[in-house]
Parts: C-alpha cells; structure tokens; sequence
C-alpha cells in the first residue's frame, strides 16, 4: 500500500507539472496565431491511451510516463518531421515568426514551472506556514555517528555556528556544510567553545546521505506508545504506556547510550530483561531480541523540544512565498554543480524516477506532496533551461545566437543539434535510472 501510494503522489505531481508546463508553450504559441498540432500528457510512441480532436490540435494521454509535450508546427522538435520543414514556411508556422516570439514560445514552459512552484509556496506558507527545530532549542546536543567522529564531533556537542555564522534551522546543518562548501564548525563542548576543521574527504559520504547528526534525546521517561509488527515487548507481555526504565539492571542518561548497549553488549536473539514501569508497580520482563537485536518498541520524543512554528497572513505568504522559491532554486543549483566535481563523487548520487518516487511520504500528506511539487518544478524549470539541445534551453540558445548575431541557423544544423540532444538526454536517463537499481541491488 505504501508503494502505491508513493506512486499515485508521483504520477499525480508529475502529471500537473507537464501538462502546466506545456500549457506555457500552448499559451504563448495561441498568443501569436502559431499552430499547435498536439498536446499531450506523456509520450505516445505507436499508440496513445486516450486522444480527441478540438479545432486544429490532437489532445490526449500517452502511455511512456517520461513527460509530454507539445507539437509545434513548423519546429524541429522530437518529432523529427522532416517532411514539413521541406515545404514552405507557412504563415502559422513556429518557423515564420519572429525570433523573439519563438523565443517567448519556448520559455513559456520554464517561466509557467517556476511561476508555478512560487504559487505553491505562497499556498503552503499561508495554509500551513512553516516549523523547524531552532538549533538553539537542541538542548541536549548532538549525537554523531563514526562520520560525525571524522568531522571531530562527540555526543553531547552542541552546535553554534558554521564557518563563525550562526545556525538557525539544526536540520539545514548537513546541507549548509555541502552546499556551500563550509570548512569549521564552532560548537559548545563542556561548557568551553571548540573550533573543528571539517576534512574534504567526508563531503562525498554526506552527499549520498550518510553520517548521522540527531539532537541527542534523554532515556527518561521511556514511555511505550507502540509495537512494531510481531514485537518480541508485545509477545512478552509489555504494554502500551509501560515506562522503560532499565535494561538488564543497567539505567542510561540518553536514548544513544541505550541503543549503543543494544549493539555492543548483547547477542542477537539473546534474552534480555526490561524493568518497567506500570502505574505504581515495577515489573520485570524477560524478552528475547530478534536476530536484529530489535524489542519492537516506540516512542514519542516530540516534547523534549520545542519547535518553532510561523504563521503567515495572505499578504505575508507572498514575498516569503516568492523568497522560498528563489531560495529553493539558489540551493538546487548548487546541487547540480556538485556533479561536476569529480571530488565529491555527487555523479554517484544522481537518481531517476526511482528515487524521485522515494522522496514522497508512503502516506497520503498534502502539505508534503504540495511542497514536493514546488520542488520539482523548479527542477523541471531548470533542467529543461540547461543549453542541450531537444530540450527548451537548446532552443533557447539558438534562438539568442539568433537574436544577437541576426543569423538563423540551417535547419539541416538545427537536425544534428535535436540528434545529438536526444542521444544526451537518453544517456542521462540511463545512467540517472541506472544509479536507482545499482542502489536496489545494494541493500
């Protein structure tokens, strides 16, 4: 059920993005009297799913889900309709209009997604607004993994700034050190201020998603409020509400250092005794790990900390809205020069539809799956304005040079270009869809 979840959140986003992407091509071609042959969402390779005829445009529904598009008249496109460009230019042609109107045609799409996700973001911000862990309120510290060791962090730590710049959002930490390249890290040790010096050779690990770096939580109270499923607690008689308070005699100060005794001091499917509390009684259960050295056990640790909630007005939504977007779009573009620095190995993290699927919740959410749309059309707005050929920006390219130089390129040149731009893109999807089961096949 999740996964069909994630996939009906995907398919859905998806779905919006292009068809509101392609309407920008639609509306400016409509704009100036340019004909539309189709429009469609999805690709139709030998069949179409669903199509209709309205006034001189096909609409309807492909089956490949890698997008849409719309068929121009009178444009080397996807399509490849050679035999249209060997006759005359017709007056409703792509080709027969101004540069600047082709070069408006071709925008539309890129200028409708960013529009879009600005949109959005003013929706969200003034339905929901925003909350976010202050650094500030992480009052416990830290607690790091061996790679959190490497950067010379300890559990406990409690972080102050980056590169002498204070720290506002804790979970915008690990982004803040990759994306803009940030070499120390000030933090609060034993009540003394430490400078550390993050090493380079731990970015290419924090890119692909490793390295822990948690508030650190108390062990008290330890109250149950679930059980996983066939948990070895619940078999054994243990309740919800039950109040963990030790593990084998031993009592622990933080949850870390429970979970810690777990993974060094016990076998896997070992028997072990919990104390609890329940009610005014002390009870001690004896309970057997599974071969994970997991008790089945959950708990709710949202009030050891105070989150920090903002609330927008319609008219407060929008210049935050508009400062999101921007923000958004600033941070994805310095994702994307990671993957040209063979350094940081960011290649070895470009993901396909696999993992953009992933990255919806497996339960129905509208405030995640609406922020996760914002998200990708700037990636849609982006991608498609990069200076490849077959996508918008390659058009948009020629058509500057066009503008700049007053010289049209050969329609024979504009051929090889649409070629050789497909045979990019297909090489991406390759290796980014590629990437996705190189990772399924490693977990």
């Amino acid at each position: 059920m999740e996964v069909f979840i994630k996939i009906s959140q995907f398919l859905l986003s998806l779905s919006i993005l292009v068809i509101l992407h392609e309407l920008g091509h639609f509306t400016f071609a409509k704009i100036f009297h340019t004909r539309v042959e189709k429009f469609y969402l999805f690709f139709n390779p030998w069949f179409s799913l669903f199509k209709f005829q309205k006034g001189e445009t096909e609409y309807g529904i492909g089956w490949l889900p890698l997008g849409g598009y719309v068929k121009i008249s009178g444009m080397i496109d996807e399509s490849m309709d050679k035999e249209q460009m060997k006759l005359p230019p017709k007056p409703y042609e792509f080709r027969a209009k101004p540069a600047w109107q082709r070069l408006l045609i071709m925008l539309g799409g890129v200028m409708v997604n960013f529009l879009l996700a600005i949109v959005i973001y003013v929706a969200v911000l003034f339905v929901w607004g925003e909350e976010y862990l202050p650094a500030e309120n992480v009052k416990y510290g830290v607690v790091v993994d061996s790679l959190g060791m490497d950067m010379g962090l300890q559990n406990g730590d409690h972080i102050i700034s980056l590169d002498n710049q204070s720290v506002d959002n804790f979970y915008q930490i690990i982004p803040d050190i990759v994306l803009n390249g940030v070499k120390t890290i000030q933090v609060k040790r034993d009540g003394k201020l430490v400078n550390l010096t993050i090493p380079e050779n731990v970015i290419p690990a924090l890119i692909k998603g490793k390295g822990r770096l948690d508030p650190r939580i108390p062990f008290s109270p330890f109250i149950i409020n679930g059980f996983s499923k066939n948990s070895p607690a619940k078999k054994a008689g243990v309740k919800a509400k039950d109040e963990l308070v030790e593990v084998n005699g031993h009592s622990f100060e933080y949850y870390d250092e429970y979970q810690n005794y777990l993974r060094d001091e016990v076998m896997p499917g070992s028997e072990i005794t919990l104390k609890f509390k329940r009610g005014d009684e002390f009870l001690e259960i004896p309970v057997k790990l599974t071969e994970n050295k997991m008790i089945g056990i959950s708990r709710d640790v949202s009030g050891f900390f105070e989150f920090k909630q903002i609330k927008y007005g319609f008219f407060e939504s929008v210049p935050a809205g508009i400062h999101k977007g921007v923000e958004t779009l600033s941070k994805y573009i310095k994702q994307f020069k990671l993957i040209f620095s063979p350094g940081t190995k960011a290649y070895e993290s470009l993901g396909g539809f696999i993992t953009i699927g992933n990255i919806f919740p497996g339960v129905w959410d509208w405030n995640a799956f609406w922020n996760l749309t914002a998200f990708l059309s700037i990636i849609l707005a982006f991608m498609n304005i990069l200076p490849i050929p077959a996508l918008d920006g390659g058009h948009v390219m020629f058509l500057l040079y066009e503008v700049i130089t007053g010289r049209k390129p050969g329609d024979k040149f504009m051929e090889y270009a649409q070629l050789a731009g497909m045979a990019i893109l297909i090489a991406l999807l390759l290796f980014a869809n590629g990437n996705d089961v190189i990772r399924l096949f490693r977990k």
